[in-house]
C-alpha cells in the first residue's frame, strides 16, 4: 500500500521574538505493508530530519493529521490530495479538505489555540515533540 500522513508542526516555540517561531505542514509518503509499518517509517523520517536540518529546531510539536492509504495511484484521471483554504491575517483558522471529490467534500476547521492544535475544534493530540537541549 501507499501511505501519505499529513502532518503540522509548531518550532522554536520557546523564542520570545513572535517572528522567530514557524508553525506550517508537511506531508510524508512511504510504500509499506501494513499502517503501523507506514507510521514507524514516518516517525524514523521526522526523527532523522531534525537531526540533519533545521526543519524542526528549538521546542517542536507535530501533530498527526491524517493517514491517507492507496492501493495504487490514479491512472487515468489526477486526483486533488489536499485542499487548503485560508482567510485573512496568518492567525485565523484554515479550512482543509483531503481529497475531496464529487461524492465527498469532508473539509475540517484547523485552529491553534493556547499553542496546540485544535481541528473542529476538538484538541488534536501530538505525534512527536522535542526540546531544545538547554
Amino acid at each position: 500500500m501507499i501511505y501519505i500522513g499529513n502532518f503540522l508542526h509548531q518550532t522554536n516555540q520557546e523564542e520570545a521574538s513572535e517572528s522567530e517561531r514557524r508553525h506550517g505542514e508537511f506531508n510524508l509518503i512511504v510504500q509499506a505493508e501494513t499502517r503501523s509499518a507506514a507510521i514507524g517509517l514516518f516517525k524514523e523520517r521526522i526523527q532523522k530530519q531534525r537531526e540533519i536540518s533545521g526543519f524542526f529546531e528549538g521546542d517542536c510539536s507535530i501533530y498527526f493529521v491524517e493517514l491517507l492509504e492507496f492501493e495504487k495511484t490514479p491512472e487515468t484521471e489526477a486526483m486533488i490530495i489536499n485542499f487548503k483554504s485560508i482567510a485573512g491575517d496568518p492567525l485565523m483558522p484554515f479550512i482543509a479538505c483531503s481529497v475531496p471529490t464529487g461524492q465527498t467534500d469532508a473539509c475540517r476547521i484547523f485552529d491553534w489555540n493556547d499553542n496546540g492544535l485544535e481541528v473542529d475544534g476538538k484538541n488534536n493530540k501530538l505525534f512527536l515533540t522535542f526540546k531544545k537541549p538547554r
